[in-house]
């Protein structure tokens, strides 16, 4: 899997995205945030909560943050801990790396805009 990411879009095998990704086992698609919206008064931002279509069947889940401005809830690091997944949380740009050092076990969820 090829990986370039810039502020504002991610491109992946060649195909730019210019919203959140979720890589789940290979298969990308639109992360659907809808379900965090409700909690965006509180951290200023749409976070990434328990009630999104988290790729949980992994043994690491790398979230990239953007340029760190996507927060994550303590109910996702609590979820990884109780499912013994490896949970990465850093800048979309390490987060690249770290998927591609072990695709094929690895999910993402990709911040691109911030």
């Amino acid at each position: 899997m090829h990986l370039a990411f810039s502020f504002g879009s991610i491109c992946i095998n060649g195909t730019t995205y210019g919203y959140d990704v979720v890589i789940d086992r290979g298969r990308i698609r639109k992360r659907k945030k809808k379900p965090s919206k409700r909690f965006r008064d509180k951290f200023g931002h749409t976070p990434l909560s328990i009630e999104e279509e988290i790729p949980w069947k992994c043994r690491q889940l790398v979230i990239g943050t953007g340029t760190g401005a996507l927060p994550v809830m303590e109910e996702v690091k609590r979820e990884a801990q109780r499912r013994k997944i490896r949970l990465a949380i850093v800048p979309t740009a390490e987060a690249i790396k770290a998927l591609q050092e072990n695709p094929e076990e690895t999910n993402a969820v990709l911040h691109v805009t911030c």
